[in-house]
């Protein structure tokens, strides 16, 4: 009985640990610097404006985790078909199932949130490859194999 209550205990701690990072309130300054980080780069890839919707947000210390859903102002569908990325051929939305989503991951230098790490409609983890996950494990425990 004794052993069930230690490994619950250390179960329980080790759940705390991996979601212990916060999440940015819909207009607070933190998530509104972190998705003016990003926007330029988005923009490049879908043109501009975008907005996001955000499907979850995690910050830990200097580090950063998004998963967002981008589209025009007002709510208005995005036609990735239709897109700077597109015309350049650096995406092919026939390959990419439901490519309206980005992923993204920040670093904050000095006063500044700076996103260094973005994908646009993968279809794959691709934050979950270990150099990725050697600095952002913090904010992608479950995509890195846990901490």
């Amino acid at each position: 009985m004794r052993g069930i209550l230690v490994l619950g205990l250390v179960l329980a701690a080790g759940t705390a640990v991996a979601g212990d990072w916060e999440s940015p309130a819909r207009g607070s300054q933190l998530r509104g610097d972190l998705l003016d980080a990003l926007r330029p780069l988005v923009e490049w890839q879908l043109g501009a404006p975008v907005e996001f919707v955000v499907t979850e947000m995690r910050v830990k210390g200097d580090h950063a985790f998004a998963t967002l859903v981008p589209q025009r102002p007002g709510g208005g569908r995005i036609d990735m078909a239709r897109t700077p990325m597109v015309a350049r051929e650096e995406f092919d939305p026939e390959l990419a199932e439901g490519g309206d989503h980005v992923e993204a991951l920040w670093v904050k230098s000095g006063r500044q949130w700076v996103a260094v790490h973005h994908a646009v409609g993968a279809t794959d983890v691709w934050y979950s490859w270990e150099p990725i996950c050697a600095t952002f494990r913090d904010v992608i425990p479950e995509a890195c194999g846990g901490m």
